[in-house]
């Protein structure tokens, strides 16, 4: 990367902070990402990823790489007490299954290769909105942008005073990774097709969901779901004798799920009076954290992870100020963002994914959504 003085200091090494991160080097920034954690390692167990978030990934050449261990599964299927509601081909809707850390393996390739400098056990501790960053050890850092990337309780977000609100659901989930035992699973159900999504819900007596996730040939995402308050349901490690007696077909990888001590996760939205303060943008759940209804929230920090970068880069070869263009970043992309908020955050409250045939309209507007697209505000909105 050729030296310019153009210099990005970015808070966070994770799906946001990295997508951004190589998307600015890749135009010629020198860029920096601090991680506070002694090693960059995602969280989590598995992923889907729509249009939005792989066409990013196409433009800073990562795709490759992840399509190596990653699958597009045949359907989405929802069942109620076992009984097929709805089994959806997304025919026309690019999508693709994976393992969290594979993905963030492929864009932690794609920053290197890219350029960026990445420091790990540096704490940022916030941000000017002049662009200057403070670290834990007490040094500071100027840069023409600076960016939080560093998740829902960000400390770059915090120092600058953004107002927020904060809406937690009454469900949430435990996420594991576990082997497929698709032979396993075929011998309990053999007219199952199990390498689709299946999104297996129970209403009565009691609430419990568990989405099957296939994300490649040999691991499996289970996410289990459960009201807060229901302490058998969100019980961690796993109350296998309860989650077997509900889904007795799943039983060979829910024991596999009870061998892991797992997290319970609480739902929760969290909407910011606005993303940018000067020369500071903030993104992904520092900016936008949202339910997992529609497996959006990386998908929405990747396409703004880009965007971001394409108007910084565009707005300093212009000679335009840049408080002025992050602005206008916000006011342009901030809607398909907030579409998705929204439809999580009602899916979190009403649980309508139980009836089926979600991916239609405004569920499915963020997925087909184009962020490379030059003319993606015009789409859109046709």
């Amino acid at each position: 990367m050729t030296d310019s003085p153009r210099r990005a200091e970015i808070s966070g090494g994770g799906f946001a902070g990295l997508t951004a991160a190589t998307a600015l080097a890749q135009m010629g920034w020198r860029v920096r990402v601090h991680e506070r954690a002694a090693e960059l390692r995602a969280e989590g167990a598995g992923i889907v990823l729509w249009n939005n978030s792989l066409q990013v990934l196409d433009r800073i050449g990562a795709t490759p790489d992840l399509d190596s261990r990653s699958m597009t599964p045949p359907a989405y299927e929802t069942r109620m007490n076992n009984v097929i509601q709805s089994q959806e081909t997304l025919d026309g809707i690019r999508w693709r299954t994976m393992t969290r850390p594979h993905l963030h393996q492929s864009l932690l390739t794609a920053a290197r290769e890219s350029g960026v400098e990445i420091v790990a056990n540096s704490e940022v501790t916030g941000a000017t909105a002049e662009g200057v960053v403070s670290f834990a050890d007490g040094t500071t850092a100027e840069a023409e942008l600076v960016v939080g990337a560093d998740g829902v309780g960000s400390a770059v977000r915090d120092s600058l005073g953004i107002p927020l609100k904060r809406e937690r659901s009454r469900d949430g989930i435990t996420r594991f990774l576990v082997p497929r035992r698709k032979a396993e699973l075929t011998a309990l159900e053999p007219d199952t097709e199990w390498d689709n999504v299946i999104d297996f819900w129970n209403l009565e007596p009691r609430v419990l969901r568990v989405l099957y996730t296939p994300a490649n040939d040999e691991e499996l995402y289970i996410a289990l779901m459960s009201p807060a308050a229901d302490a058998a349901g969100s019980r961690v490690p796993i109350d296998l004798e309860l989650w077997t007696s509900v889904f007795p077909q799943l039983a060979p990888v829910l024991q596999d799920a009870a061998g892991i001590q797992g997290r319970y996760y609480g739902y929760q939205t969290t909407r910011l009076d606005h993303w940018t303060e000067g020369r500071v943008a903030l993104i992904g759940d520092a900016a936008h954290a949202m339910c997992p209804a529609l497996a959006q929230g990386a998908g929405t920090a990747m396409q703004n992870a880009w965007t971001l970068a394409v108007k910084a880069t565009e707005a300093l070869a212009a000679g335009d100020d840049l408080p002025t263009a992050l602005r206008d970043w916000e006011r342009l992309e901030r809607p398909v963002t907030d579409l998705a908020q929204n439809r999580s955050q009602w899916y979190a409250d009403t649980r309508e994914m139980a009836k089926g045939n979600q991916f239609v309209g405004e569920s499915v507007e963020t997925a087909l959504y184009n962020p490379t697209d030059p003319h993606r505000h015009e789409v859109h909105a046709a």
